[in-house]
């Protein structure tokens, strides 16, 4: 069983920074991706920013060059590192893990088959 939780969300004015972690418990393949997703009230989910076991890493559009996933293998827990925020990142932020993935694999949102519950990231003007 795998089971994921967010935690590092806030409330932060523009330009500030924050870092999510995901802690995972539970095994997973010696192949994954992780991911960060959010939601914006009234637009749909979105894929953030996204790592495999390899090391590669994808990021929307958005935020490149604004935010940094990583991960700690040796604790079961990845980051997303957020700098520049901007009013337009507030969402729910959610951690995901697609088990038996690597990005070159293009693993979209429904090869994500686990999810953490959630934390909320507010970025004041």
């Amino acid at each position: 069983q795998v089971q994921l939780g967010e935690s590092g969300g806030g409330s932060v004015q523009s330009g500030g920074s924050l870092r999510l972690s995901c802690a995972v418990s539970g095994t997973l393949y010696t192949t994954y991706s992780l991911a960060w997703f959010r939601q914006a009230p009234g637009k749909e989910r979105e894929e953030v920013a996204a790592i495999d076991t390899d090391g590669s890493t994808r990021y929307a559009d958005s935020v490149k060059g604004r935010f940094i996933i990583s991960q700690e293998k040796v604790k079961n827990t990845h980051y997303l590192q957020m700098n520049s925020l901007k009013p337009e990142d507030t969402a729910m932020y959610y951690c995901a893990a697609a088990n038996g993935w690597f990005l070159r694999y293009d693993p979209r949102e429904g090869n994500f088959g686990y999810w953490g519950q959630g934390t909320k990231v507010s970025v004041s003007s």
